[in-house]
Parts: structure tokens; sequence; C-alpha cells
């Protein structure tokens, strides 16, 4: 059959597509990305799941990226933008923030923490059970998670004590299924209560690992610089949402009769080290908060 004639003959098909899309659109203001699966959370905001986190997808080496981004609103309206630094480069806001944290004045680190890099980490899994959400058992996701989840993973692969067997939690046959739990402890999401089982084979027939393996999705595009904004575009974005100022540190406010006005860069950054701004960077994942807000 010609894909003209699929077209005519899977119309009805196509349409029930389009409207749920439409619906979708309606509802948030934009299109989820349905590659990514998040935890069903109640209204005390609590929830639990049984993942399994996947290994490297086919093509690819790592079986996770580590990305940062900003999320803060100022004067001229909201800053939610990736950062440079996850790809080596300099970055507006971090080049703002180390100039506040380093100015010794506790007024100016306040500002620096608020507008602070978040850690966000994405990998691909297996969902073995969901509660809040059976239909997407038995399916593969890429998840998006944070420092703590991380560190748990990381203390799989590297056990503190010596009776303690190393487990690569992204192995298929010697891996461990991830018991996710979610808590809300003093407004923020915890996952200490979070834990890996006893390793044990996803699934006994390799055939099935194999169509798992084959449907996973490719993460290392997400460092991909074509996904970045250029310095000059943050940086025009972040003089908007500053309300057209120079954030100065309060030594400087001090010298300094009235604020500069900020000029963005029109060449590319000289190619100095990145700064590291880890006294403010965040291990949570409530970007997802400044999102809403954004959008309503």
């Amino acid at each position: 059959m010609s894909n003209f004639a699929q077209l005519k003959n899977n119309r009805k098909a196509q349409f029930d597509k389009l409207a749920q899309a439409a619906e979708t659109v309606n509802s948030t203001g934009r299109q989820e990305d349905t590659s990514y699966w998040k935890p069903t959370i109640d209204k005390a905001g609590n929830g639990s799941a049984i993942i399994r986190f996947l290994p490297p997808s086919n093509g690819e080496d790592v079986p996770f990226v580590r990305y940062w981004d900003h999320g803060f609103q100022g004067p001229g309206g909201w800053y939610i933008e990736k950062s440079l630094t996850s790809i080596g480069e300099q970055d507006p806001v971090g080049e703002i923030n180390t100039k506040l944290w380093n100015s010794g004045v506790e007024a100016d680190k306040e500002i620096a923490r608020k507008q602070k890099r978040r850690l966000h980490y994405v990998s691909n899994i297996y969902v073995v059970s969901d509660p809040g959400n059976p239909l997407n058992e038995g399916k593969v996701f890429k998840y998006e998670y944070g420092k703590k989840i991380f560190d748990k993973i990381n203390e799989a692969m590297h056990p503190q004590f010596e009776d303690e067997e190393a487990v690569n939690p992204f192995d298929f046959w010697e891996g461990a299924n991830f018991r996710l739990r979610i808590r809300q402890v003093e407004g923020y999401r915890n996952y200490d209560k979070s834990s890996f089982d006893g390793p044990s084979p996803l699934k006994e027939d390799d055939s099935e690992l194999e169509a798992i393996w084959n449907s996973q999705h490719p993460v290392q595009e997400i460092l991909d610089p074509k996904n970045f904004k250029s310095y000059n575009e943050l940086a025009k974005k972040l003089q908007r949402v500053l309300g057209n100022v120079v954030q100065q540190t309060t030594a400087e406010q001090e010298s300094l009769p009235e604020e500069k006005a900020w000029t963005p860069p029109v060449s590319e950054p000289k190619q100095e080290k990145v700064v590291q701004d880890t006294n403010w960077d965040d291990d949570d994942d409530s970007l997802e908060f400044f999102k809403k807000l954004a959008n309503e």
C-alpha cells in the first residue's frame, strides 16, 4: 500500500492523535514532551514508583547526561534558561553570581543564591511499577532527576563499607530496581527513603532486553551546543530580566552615584577558565515550580 493510500485509510487515527495533541497544548500552554516520565505526586506531596535505570543507548557511551540551568524572577520577568557552563563555556548569570559571591557581603551572596544554577541529570529508565499511572508500566522513558538521586546511584557503584558489593545500577543483568520514595519535607521534595533493591536481571529473556534497549532515547544530544542559546542571546535576556542594569555588589553601589547601564558584548566572550559556582548550586529539582509560575 502506498504512503498516500495509508494517509487516506488512517485519517481517523490521525485525527484522534491531532485532537489529543491540541488538547495537551490547550491545557498546558505548550505541548509536553511525552518521552519524559514523571512520578505522580498526591496532594500531600508524596509519591512512589519502581524504576530501572538503563544502560547507554545504542551509539552512546554514557547512560546519563548532566546539565545546569537557572530559574529566577527579576523586575523584567522570568529567566529560565540552560546554563552554558553545562558545555564548558562562560555563562552571563554565572559571571554575575561569581562577582556577587566574591564580594564578601552576605547580601550579595543571598542574591547569588536566588540566581543559582540548578543541577539536573537525565537517564533512560524502564518503569517497573507506577501506582499513580499504571499505563506507564513496561515502557521506556527519559527521566530527569537531581543530585540526591544521583548520589544514591553513586553510592551503589561505590559502597562505603567493605562488606557491601558494588552494583552497576545501569546494567540489564546485574543492575537493581530503584524504589523511588518521595515525601514532602519542610516544603521540598525529599528522596531520602528511596533505595535500590538487590541485584537482579531486568528480564530473563535477552530478546526482551534487546527490545527495551532498542526503544531507548538518545540523551547525549541534550548537550549539543545547538540546543543552547548563545552567550549574547542569554546576556540580552538577562539584561531585560534584571531591568536593563548590571547587578552591582554592595560595595560598588556605595562607591557609585548611580547604577551603570549594561550593554551586552557584541563579540564572543574570551575563552577563559569557567568558574564553577558550586557555592550556590542547588541539589533539588524545584525548577518545575518556576516553570509553572512562568506559564501562569
